[in-house]
């Protein structure tokens, strides 16, 4: 039998705030709260075996804490194959962009530079994205379609600081520098 994980990085959507109108029934629950989530994929999905895990804290990068999690699963022997999902779903009420507005977070032209010298923001919207992993070896071994090769996994927080400093160029060019010395040199990544 083989084990399949399924982890799951996701934002905190807000469409409670719609359903503060609905009636409450079991349903809102199972069927609307994120610490669930790879346990109701797993279901839908009939997966008997594997690891489950949610990453909902992070924000932005809960998806890539869940991947550098579902990595670990694998080199640890927990799973043979990952199914990942990133989930961002913000925009259905005003509280986020009043929020992150305020904060100077949203990028006035309503367009993201990601990596770009020209980056000033954000834009919220909706998204999904699925990835499947395996190891290397077994990869091949089946002749799978290899679409690319993660050399190496981690991440950094620096939960020290305020939550307004945490997005300031400062703390996050130490971060880049703390994940660059703790990913790049440990895996020898140019």
């Amino acid at each position: 039998l083989r084990k399949c994980g399924v982890f799951v990085g996701c934002g905190q959507g807000d469409y409670h705030l719609l359903s503060k109108n609905l009636r409450t029934s079991a349903y809102g629950f199972t069927g609307g709260d994120n610490s669930i989530l790879a346990a109701r994929i797993s279901y839908f999905l009939n997966l008997r075996c594997g690891t489950l895990f949610n990453h909902c804290i992070h924000a932005c990068s809960s998806s890539l804490v869940a991947i550098a999690n579902a990595c670990d699963s694998l080199i640890l022997g927990q799973s043979d194959l990952i199914a990942g999902r990133e989930e961002f779903i913000v925009g259905v009420g005003s509280d986020m962009h009043v929020k992150t507005s305020q904060m100077g977070m949203l990028s006035p032209e309503g367009t993201c530079y990601t990596f770009d010298q020209l980056a000033n923001g954000f834009v919220p919207g909706e998204g999904v994205g699925v990835v499947m992993l395996k190891r290397l070896e077994n990869a091949k071994d089946i002749k799978t379609d290899i679409l690319g090769v993660i050399q190496g996994v981690g991440y950094y927080t620096n939960d020290r600081r305020r939550p307004t400093e945490s997005h300031s160029p400062n703390t996050e060019s130490q971060s880049i520098r703390c994940i660059h010395t703790q990913v790049y040199d440990k895996y020898n990544i140019d």
